[in-house]
């Protein structure tokens, strides 16, 4: 795929997750989402090399996306 194509992906899936937010989705499959993103993104930046910005941005996401389940698991594990 080009970098376009990776660009599309990554919009096709933030809107899948916005829909499933407003859907009240199981965190879990929240979270299954935002990997899929994450990955999807890795593979853009990788294709269009966008610059310094877009790669601290993903480190950010990436940053994110583990204190997110870290959180998840805690939430979903019983007490």
């Amino acid at each position: 795929m080009d970098a376009v194509e990776e660009a599309r992906a990554v919009l096709d899936r933030l809107e899948r997750i916005d829909a499933l937010r407003g859907a009240d989705a199981p965190v879990g499959m929240l979270l299954a989402e935002v990997r899929s993103l994450l990955s999807e993104a890795e593979t853009w930046v990788e294709a269009d090399r966008p610059g310094e910005r877009a790669e601290r941005a993903l480190e950010r996401s990436r940053d994110a996306l583990a204190a997110g389940e870290r959180s998840a698991e805690d939430m979903l594990l019983p007490g």
